[in-house]
This record gives structure tokens, C-alpha cells and sequence, in this order.
């Protein structure tokens, strides 16, 4: 394929948005659809085409890039026997699910896109709002590797990383387990904060501390810092993360297979019952501190 292609984004959200921004400042043709079509509007003035539905945006497209909410906006996207993607694919154009997703879904969906000759790659993402500004996500990808490779510069117009990880449902499972590892942790430090105020601890200083040892994680600063300054601006709001969870949940099998997840979750669905869903992920510090 020529170094510029045409590409189309279904779901222009807080992500596919500027994922589909990067693709064109890196100079391809981008055809983007979303279920609200003011969403487009910015992008269109970026020089994108807008569509009407993900069947009209795909219809000319080398490579079509899905990032949605979930399992279900996915299968509607791909698989909706009036509109959907795959009625209106070219067969040598690739499939790209970069939708947080369960690996059970992506097999369904690598079954139903395969059926009809069509190639599918999964390549969820790591990092959120700014990290996609800056096309410096993660990607990582699962299925065929001869795919993976003729993909790989479209996704690196989007990120810093792009890590091939096995065959469809590794790309899920890897992402699921990187969400789950930082959600544990932004429910750890929430209720620890909450602890040290109210042991009358200058939270700030005592986290200072800590970070000078091996038990801070790269990520453990901006967790914190909002939470001390509660600035919850959504980055990767409540809801999202809670659903991510839960498909962790499903994924592992039960509570008591993975009981760090099941009190994980619990604490979003707590924030999320207190009207904090919107909110950034970190926001439910204030379950602890209120």
C-alpha cells in the first residue's frame, strides 16, 4: 500500500476524535462517521469527509479504524445488517478494533469479519486525552502479524508504541489487565489518602515521601496530584473505567477468582451511584475524604 491511504474513523469520542486528527495531519484521507454527527464538525474542517453511516464511510476506505464505548457499540458498528462496516468493506482493506473490548467479542467479531474475506486486527489503546493529542498512545495489537505489519504505520501515526502481543483477544486481554492494574491502583491511593487526612497527615508531604521509593509507579504522580489538588476534569472518566472493570470481572470469571477487581469495582460503582461517573477516574478520592 502507498505511504498515504484512505482510512475511515467510526466514533469520534474523546479518543477516536483526536486518533483521527493524527491520521490527518500525517497526510491521509480520513472519512470519519459518528452516532451524534456534530462531532464531526471540527474534523471536517481539518480536512476530513464526513459519513452518514460506518457502511458509507468504509466504502473506499484501505483501512477502517473503529474506537467506541464497548461490546455493544462495537458489534452495532461492525455488524449492523443495514449500516454496519462490514456491509460496505472493500475484501484487501483491514479491519482496526481499537475499542476497549472483551476478548470473547473480538473472537466473535475476527469470525464474522474473516467469513466475509476481510482482515481484522485489534489494536486497543493505553494512555488517554493528552497522550492521544500527542499521538503517544500504546497500541496493542493481536491477530495476524503479516497484518500487524502492513498496519503498523497507520497505528504509529497515533502512538509511540505499537506492541504486537498474540493472536485475537491478547490485544483485550492486555489491555483489560493494563486498566485493571491502574484502577487497583487509583483505588488504593484514594482510600490511603483518606487515611492520612484523617490521621491528620499532610497527605502532600507523606506522598513526597513515598515517592522516593520503589513502590511509586510512573503513573502514581498524576494519580495523586489530582486527587490532592481535586482536579477531575474527565481524563478517563468513572463510567468508563467501572465498565472496563467489569468486563475484567466476566473475564476473570468470578469475585472470588480475582477479589482485588470485585473491590475495585465496587468503588467505581459507589462514585458512580454519588453522581461522579462523568468525573475524572480520580475522583472518587472524595468517597474517602468527604
Amino acid at each position: 500500500m502507498s505511504t498515504t491511504s484512505t482510512i475511515a474513523v467510526l466514533g469520534l469520542g474523546a479518543m477516536g476524535s483526536r486518533m483521527a486528527k493524527n491520521l490527518i495531519k500525517a497526510g491521509h484521507r480520513v472519512i470519519v462517521w459518528n452516532r451524534t454527527p456534530q462531532a464531526a464538525t471540527d474534523l471536517v474542517k481539518e480536512g476530513a469527509t464526513q459519513a452518514n453511516s460506518p457502511k458509507e464511510a468504509v466504502a473506499q476506505a484501505d483501512f477502517v479504524l473503529a474506537m467506541v464505548r464497548d461490546d455493544e457499540a462495537s458489534r452495532q458498528v461492525w455488524l449492523d445488517p443495514e449500516n454496519g462496516a462490514l456491509q460496505g468493506m472493500k475484501k484487501e482493506a483491514i479491519a482496526i478494533e481499537s475499542s476497549t473490548v472483551t476478548p470473547v467479542w473480538i473472537k466473535e467479531l475476527s469470525e464474522a469479519v474473516t467469513a466475509q474475506g476481510i482482515s481484522l486486527l485489534e489494536a486497543p489503546v493505553s494512555g488517554s486525552r493528552p497522550q492521544a493529542d500527542a499521538a503517544q498512545l500504546v497500541f496493542f495489537v493481536g491477530g495476524d502479524h503479516t497484518i500487524f505489519t502492513q498496519t503498523e504505520p497507520i497505528l504509529k501515526a497515533m502512538g509511540a508504541t505499537v506492541q504486537y502481543v498474540g493472536p485475537w483477544g491478547s490485544g483485550a486481554l492486555v489491555k483489560l489487565t493494563t486498566n485493571a492494574l491502574l484502577g487497583i491502583q487509583v483505588a488504593a491511593y484514594a482510600e490511603l489518602i483518606g487515611m492520612l487526612k484523617r490521621s491528620g497527615m499532610d497527605a502532600q508531604s507523606a506522598l513526597a515521601a513515598i515517592s522516593k521509593t520503589s513502590v511509586w509507579s510512573p503513573v502514581a504522580g498524576y494519580l495523586t496530584s489530582t486527587m490532592l489538588t481535586e482536579n477531575f476534569t474527565p481524563q478517563f472518566p468513572v463510567e468508563l473505567i467501572e465498565k472496563d472493570f467489569s468486563y475484567v470481572l466476566a473475564t476473570a470469571g468470578s469475585s472470588e477468582s480475582a477479589p482485588l477487581t470485585a473491590t475495585a469495582l465496587q468503588v467505581f460503582q459507589k462514585a458512580i451511584a454519588q453522581n461522579l461517573g462523568q468525573e475524572n477516574m480520580t475522583s472518587v478520592v472524595r468517597l474517602f475524604t468527604k
